[in-house]
């Protein structure tokens, strides 16, 4: 413990939010997209759920433009598909080195700030739910700070570096929205399967200094991202044939209640070739169109889209332009959306 400096107590998840409480009316705008969700996972809504927004929301501005975007495009597919914002606050790396997200660089060029970072996405994800209705996705990257915003997000996703991990699993549990669990960066079906069982099972653990308990999360599911072999090549696992591989674990699986999935159109499923993502949306559908097993199944998409095709440097300020993964630009994203719409 000699190396780890305790630079500043910061403050709690209830503190933070009853410096920045949620509005009346976004209070209720969640509420309405919870139930929208949850129809959808239970199966008593046939609309499919579409994960989409930048790889990382790395500025305020250019994020809620975009959203605000969004919006108007939901209102053209409303009838077909149901639009969550993906709003990405932390950013996952392989070794923990770089860019880790707006929480911990509010500012992409300035050196790292948590107590800013803090207050930076809980101000971010409720600009996104006051101006566009709209409450957001985000990744639960690391579980002790999911309360920072807990009663603004309608998604939650488990990454494929985290879906091992107990903690994850325990406080997914204890989450009242759907929380989507990836496969591991191995493609190991079963290590996701598990994450479902725990996450919808009850447990009793620490968490924040505190004994708690969980209910289980019965809106938990698997999300499919594709994977990465023992020489760090990247292979899919969205194909017809993956998915009905699901099924299967599925179908062997009578304890796990909603199956569902969520399929991840970028990361290795494209070899981040983000143009891909365009063509691998639409095979889906297709795969969903032919088998009713896997039409059952399926609910929806992830897709990483923002402002500007492709991507830059973590020091660029191209606005509207990704600073990690490749994104598709916004005229492609539009075009694909309301095709999705016409062919679900």
């Amino acid at each position: 413990m000699d190396n780890m400096h305790f630079k500043r107590k910061l403050p709690t998840p209830a503190e933070i939010k009853q410096m920045y409480p949620i509005s009346e009316s976004g209070r209720l705008a969640k509420e309405k997209n919870d139930q929208a969700l949850k129809e959808i996972f239970t199966g008593e809504s046939d609309k499919m759920l579409l994960i989409i927004g930048p790889c990382s929301a790395d500025r305020e501005d250019a994020v809620t433009d975009y959203i605000t975007r969004l919006r108007e495009l939901q209102e053209k597919v409303k009838d077909k598909i149901v639009i969550v914002p993906r709003v990405y606050t932390n950013k996952p790396r392989t070794t923990c080195i770089g860019y880790k997200g707006m929480l911990h660089q509010p500012d992409p060029t300035q050196e790292a700030d948590l107590l800013k970072g803090v207050i930076a996405i809980r101000k971010l994800h409720m600009k996104t739910l006051n101006e566009t209705g709209f409450s957001s996705a985000d990744e639960m990257l690391y579980p002790e700070n999911h309360r920072y915003l807990s009663d603004l997000l309608s998604y939650v996703a488990i990454g494929a570096r985290s879906v091992e991990n107990q903690q994850h699993r325990m406080v997914a549990s204890g989450i009242d929205v759907p929380v989507g669990a990836k496969n591991p960066t191995s493609g190991n079906l079963s290590v996701m399967m598990n994450s479902l069982k725990a996450a919808q099972s009850s447990h009793t653990f620490l968490y924040r200094g505190w004994e708690v308990t969980t209910d289980g999360n019965p809106l938990a599911h698997a999300i499919l991202r594709g994977y990465a072999d023992a020489d760090g090549i990247s292979h899919a696992n969205y194909h017809y044939e993956d998915l009905l591989r699901l099924c299967e674990f599925y179908a062997a699986a009578p304890d796990l209640v909603n199956p569902a999935v969520i399929v991840d159109t970028n990361h290795a499923n494209s070899g981040k070739k983000y143009l891909e993502q365009i063509r691998i949306a639409k095979e889906i559908l297709h795969s969903a169109s032919a088998n009713a097993d896997i039409r059952k199944m399926f609910k929806g998409l992830m897709i990483e889209s923002y402002l500007e095709d492709g991507c830059q440097k973590a020091s660029g300020r191209e606005y509207g332009k990704s600073i990690t993964d490749p994104c598709l630009g916004w005229e492609k994203t539009e075009r694909l959306v309301l095709d999705l719409a016409d062919l679900w």
